[in-house]
């Protein structure tokens, strides 16, 4: 993350939920590619991998959308990033969901991402309202 981040940023309640989903996925992720690493028997992969990796760049993602949103002058542009906070948010909800589906003992760590999800779209909205 090569970006500067506003002073003011740090303290936004949505911001800290976002740092704290960004890291709760990659601890999952890492969890979960351990279960879904190796290869099935006929010599496949498990499709399931792809996910892991997806829930981590989407949170990561959030970050620089909400830093972006905050800075930007323009309401056109404005109304983009937090089009691509909401999008990024259903991606990340959509992937747990299919994660749950996998063969892992981690499923259950999906549950807890999934709160801090719904606790997220929560601020966001309020957030929204601000902007």
């Amino acid at each position: 993350m090569l970006y500067t981040v506003p002073s003011h940023l740090v303290d936004l309640p949505i911001y800290k939920k976002a740092l704290e989903i960004f890291s709760l996925s990659r601890r999952i992720s890492s969890y979960l590619n351990y279960d879904l690493a190796p290869l099935k028997v006929d010599g496949t992969e498990d499709k399931h991998i792809y996910f892991s990796g997806d829930i981590v760049m989407q949170s990561e993602s959030l970050l620089p959308e909400i830093i972006k949103a905050e800075v930007e002058q323009f309401s056109d542009k404005k109304h983009q990033h937090i089009e691509a906070v909401n999008r990024l948010t259903k991606l990340l909800d959509k992937n747990c969901l299919r994660l749950e589906r996998s063969n892992s003992n981690g499923k259950d760590f999906l549950r807890i991402l999934q709160y801090e999800l719904k606790k997220f779209r929560k601020l966001q909205r309020s957030w929204m309202l601000t902007l």
